[in-house]
């Protein structure tokens, strides 16, 4: 049965009584109104016309049909032909290869969000491999850098200090009601560009369309978020077209206490249930933000969690390439903020949960490097509190390449935010110690990266595992053709986040990143292995996403944190049919 395009759903009520409204009782007051009062201007009606060609949710372009165009006034509106939903597929893709500047294409793709829905979606779920560096890293950098000048029409939602004391009031103007995850971020650190305050924007809203495609979460149930606090950014500051409020930043208590009238109207807005997904804050904030709010309400910090879930999946399914335990390596990492010591952290929890051994423990086979230098004990008293655990005991080492000679490490992690750091002379030696030496450079975007693919598999003579935060292409070394794995978020967070929905989770707890890890690594082929890949290729997103999900649900079923009931016997199908599809509908 088809459905009804209907912008507003509502009652017009038969007054019984004579008066105003012609028989229909004054709901809002308009006709009783004297000319000097205020009138709300309300509407209620079914979308239809040129009003239903401006609907992304419901436009289809040259797609509606001869009887949908008689029955809603679109004859006319519209050229007489008719295509398929997979033709404006094919011609959509076709003109954004024309595009020669990535930038271009990600314009081109939010306008076509912007006008048509389901036609983004259909086309992001089945060109996901080729359209991901698109909406998401490198190319939502570039876009956040510029978006004051590329800004067309606001996206998501902005909440910024002016709005103190009524940020509940701004949450009901969004136009859904029924909000199952929110991203938000307060622009002070996007990707490995610093401060972009409030251009941030491109964030939430790639992640949220990423949600959708990826892990099937209803577009109308997403909503992004940027909270504008001020930016220390001067340059900003001094651009005319600066979009967010030219001011520096808040810090302190009112910053505190303004993300907690944030947290509190989410809550209070959208229930207990709701999904926080907190994007791109800054270390300081990153942690004590996801410390202070995990405990009373459904959060997850991407930065910190995600990246960490993603990373461990690599090792363990890196771990049959290498034939051996968790345990049995030596990790060094190159940059110790939220991203390292988050891997650091669940890397930790997994070797203690694999071996029996007590945390603390599992945390000696895991070095961390910041600017400073190696993270040891003597410099524990000058560390921020989420270094501290990583203070071994150990002689102090001023650089990355001196930490290598001497750590010897296994695997190589850069999480710095620096590009180029991983250099030939750190790699090499990597390679003089390892037969197979296990090299993440995880920093985004690309040009922040701590290496190249190339120069990895060069300077390793072939022999290296290797793997990204952003893609990087195939890489041809001594007759062998080698793919790069990409240790992106991507695979995480939409089947985390279906997982937590389809479940009615009310709290996010580590035992759940660990069951999103081992689902990711499951999904690794021996066909995959052979190509020395470590995670498997992004064709088949939905599927991973649906098995992370399963696992996710399952685990907080187990955990008692679940509140949808009862627990469906196939938590993988259950899954699959909770994702949303783009495939256009029928209008009656």
């Amino acid at each position: 049965m088809g459905s009804t395009p209907t912008e507003i759903s509502g009652d017009c009520v038969a007054d019984n009584r004579s008066g105003v409204g012609g028989g229909i009782s004054d709901v809002y007051g308009e006709d009783s109104a004297t000319l000097d009062q205020l009138v709300t201007p309300w509407v209620t009606s079914v979308a239809s016309g040129y009003s239903l060609m401006r609907d992304p949710r419901y436009n289809k372009g040259l797609a509606f049909t001869d009887k949908e165009r008689d029955a809603h006034y679109l004859t006319g509106l519209l050229p007489p032909v008719v295509l398929t939903q997979e033709v404006q597929e094919r011609k959509l893709m076709h003109n954004l290869r024309q595009y020669t500047v990535p930038l271009q294409r990600y314009m081109a793709l939010m306008d076509l969000q912007e006008r048509n829905e389901r036609l983004f979606y259909k086309l992001l779920i089945d060109n996901v491999e080729e359209l991901l560096p698109v909406v998401y890293t490198p190319t939502v950098g570039e876009a956040c850098q510029k978006y004051g000048s590329i800004f067309r029409r606001p996206q998501g939602l902005y909440i910024s200090l002016k709005e103190k004391g009524k940020i509940l009031e701004v949450l009901k103007n969004w136009p859904q009601r029924g909000i199952q995850v929110i991203v938000v971020t307060d622009g002070e650190r996007i990707l490995g560009l610093g401060d972009l305050g409030c251009q941030g924007m491109g964030i939430p809203v790639g992640k949220l369309s990423l949600y959708t495609a990826l892990g099937g979460i209803r577009p109308s149930a997403c909503l992004p978020i940027t909270i504008d606090v001020g930016t220390n950014n001067e340059k900003l500051l001094n651009d005319e077209f600066y979009i967010g409020l030219k001011q520096r930043r808040a810090t302190g208590q009112e910053y505190a206490d303004f993300l907690h009238e944030f947290m509190c109207a989410a809550k209070q807005n959208y229930g207990e249930k709701v999904l926080v997904q907190f994007e791109d804050f800054a270390n300081h904030n990153a942690f004590e933000l996801l410390s202070k709010y995990s405990s009373s309400h459904l959060v997850f910090n991407d930065d910190i969690q995600g990246t960490a879930s993603v990373v461990l999946a690599g090792l363990i399914a890196a771990q049959k390439l290498l034939g051996k335990n968790l345990a049995d390596h030596t990790f060094l990492f190159l940059g110790a903020g939220e991203a390292g010591t988050g891997i650091a952290e669940l890397i930790a929890l997994q070797i203690s949960r694999e071996t029996g051994t007590p945390t603390e423990e599992a945390r000696k086979k895991i070095w961390l490097v910041d600017s400073k230098g190696l993270i040891v004990s003597s410099r524990k008293e000058s560390l921020q509190h989420f270094k501290q655990p990583w203070a071994h005991e150990h002689e102090p080492v001023k650089d990355l390449l001196g930490a290598v000679n001497v750590i010897k490490p296994t695997v190589l992690i850069g999480t710095s935010g620096v590009g180029k750091t991983f250099t030939k002379e750190v790699v090499e030696a990597m390679a003089s110690f390892n037969e197979k030496p296990l090299i993440l450079a995880l920093s985004n975007p690309t040009s922040q990266a701590e290496c190249t693919a190339e120069e990895a598999y060069a300077w390793t003579k072939g022999r290296a595992i290797f793997a990204s935060g952003s893609p990087f292409d195939p890489v041809e070394y001594d007759g062998k053709t080698f793919v790069p794995g990409q240790a992106n978020n991507c695979y995480i967070f939409p089947g985390l986040g279906l997982g937590l929905i389809m479940s009615g989770a009310i709290r996010v707890r580590d035992d759940m990143l660990l069951a999103a890890s081992e689902a990711l690594a499951e999904q690794v082929s021996e066909e995959n292995f052979a190509n020395g890949l470590i995670y498997p290729p992004f064709s088949n997103i939905r599927k991973i996403s649906a098995n992370i999900a399963a696992k996710v649900a399952a685990k907080t079923y187990d955990l008692g944190l679940a509140s949808n009931l009862p627990r469906a016997k196939d938590l993988v199908k259950f899954a699959e049919s909770c994702m949303y599809s783009p495939v256009y509908r029928n209008y009656r």
